[in-house]
């Protein structure tokens, strides 16, 4: 049995989220927020310590998403 912890994002985040979603394979803003993190958290596995350029490219990804300001 896998534990779960919450996140919050802002309302308006998270309808944004849903309208980017729509159509794709993501079934809510947990499934979408899952998939980054877990992208992350495995690229830095695999290759160390992220460069500036990769943490910059991943930034800027989650600020189209409106994760980031």
């Amino acid at each position: 049995m896998t534990d779960y912890t919450t996140v919050s994002i802002p309302k308006e985040l998270a309808e944004r989220v849903d309208e980017t979603i729509e159509g794709t394979s993501f079934s809510s803003t947990s499934d979408l927020v899952r998939f980054l993190l877990r992208s992350i958290v495995v690229q830095h596995q695999r290759q160390g310590e992220l460069t500036e350029a990769e943490f910059a490219d991943i930034a800027d990804q989650l600020r189209d998403l409106g994760y980031l300001k």
